[in-house]
Formats: structure tokens, sequence, C-alpha cells
């Protein structure tokens, strides 16, 4: 049996978002982990920086579609109030 051309390419379509949106996630996680060690080391110019980079990298994830909008605005709100307890 042969698959259809518009479901095979929906299939292409599908395994290259799956692609994107695992490295955006990745990136994503990855910042949040080293804006996590420098809220350990106390250092809260660089925390501010570092928490910059997630919000930012967070804010493009939402436009691309990888996370809901609430989802990273309710990561976001706990990174800051992170920030917020060590001060």
């Amino acid at each position: 049996m042969r698959v259809k051309d518009s479901a095979a390419k929906r299939h292409k379509q599908s395994e290259k978002r799956r692609l994107r949106n695992k490295m955006v996630r990745s990136r994503v996680r990855t910042s949040i982990r080293g804006y996590l060690e420098v809220l350990k080391d106390n250092s809260k110019d660089e925390a501010v920086v570092q928490l910059k980079v997630c919000t930012r990298l967070l804010d493009k994830a939402v436009s691309k579609g990888v996370f809901h909008k609430n989802m990273a605005a309710r990561k976001k709100h706990r990174l800051y109030k992170m920030l917020n307890e060590m001060s």
C-alpha cells in the first residue's frame, strides 16, 4: 500500500517541527539551569543578566508555538520570585 502524498508531506513537516521544538525546549532548559547556578552563587548582577536571557528565550519559544503563553508566564514569574527572595 502506498502512502498518500499529503500524508507523507505532513509527516515530513511534523518531523521538522518536532526537531525544532526539541532544540528550542533544550535551549530554554539550559538557560534556566544556568540561571539557577548563578542564583546559588549569590551574584545578583549575573542573575539579572541571566534572567533576561531566560525570559527572552521563553518569549521566543511562545512566539514559535513551542510553549503555551501561560506556561511561560508562570515560569517567568517563578524565576523573578527566586531573584526577589534572594535579595
